[in-house]
């Protein structure tokens, strides 16, 4: 059914849903009957496309490390450390357009393991981006001298639950969380110092 173009347009209206209840009301408070209203259609009608919720999430997240990477590849230049800072900001940009999948993300891996280790698949998409990083600095000739796996991971964990705090939760007391720019320029500098050893 979704191979039609009537079927392409239900499933992309599912999608559109799901989004807008995800971010009203959470993921784990959203029906399934909540994302068949929204997108007017029979609460029947989705499971012509996805056995629960869960699968219609992982559907939605499926492009999310990919739009990352796209985005960061699209704005390289010739400056190592200015390409640190556009893989921040692309990873800004893009978990910010999906914080109706990420309120997802945060509710169910606290839930379900399954979904968890599954989510931790598509986490390695960006460790092995910061690994790539790391590599090329190390072919321009400065050792990174940090454990390579654990400062991958320390770094995309940083920046989702960074990201997460802005975006998600509201900030932190005390700290203002409406300047983009300051925090991206904040953790590119903890991710560039981290490569180039403090410097």
């Amino acid at each position: 059914m979704v191979a039609t173009p009537k079927g392409r347009r239900t499933e992309a209206a599912f999608h559109q849903a799901a989004r807008k209840v995800f971010a009203e009301k959470g993921f784990l408070n959203a029906k399934i009957s909540d994302i068949a209203a929204e997108a007017g259609r029979s609460a029947g009608s989705f499971y012509n496309y996805y056995d629960n919720k869960q699968q219609l999430l992982e559907a939605l997240l499926e492009t999310f490390s990919d739009d990352v990477l796209n985005r960061a590849k699209q704005r390289l230049t010739a400056d190592p450390r200015k390409n640190v800072e556009e893989a921040v900001r692309a990873y800004f940009d893009t978990y910010r357009e999906y914080l109706p999948e990420m309120i997802g993300v945060f509710q169910l891996s606290m839930t379900d393991e399954q979904f968890a280790r599954w989510w931790r698949e598509r986490r390695a998409d960006g460790i092995d981006g910061v690994l790539r990083v790391v590599r090329s600095v190390e072919k321009e000739g400065t050792q990174v001298d940090l454990d390579h796996g654990v400062f991958a991971s320390a770094i995309v964990s940083m920046m989702e639950s960074f990201c997460w705090s802005w975006y998600g939760a509201g900030g932190d007391i005390g700290v203002p969380a409406e300047d983009d720019e300051l925090a991206i320029h904040t953790l590119s500098e903890i991710f560039a110092r981290g490569l180039y050893n403090g410097g």
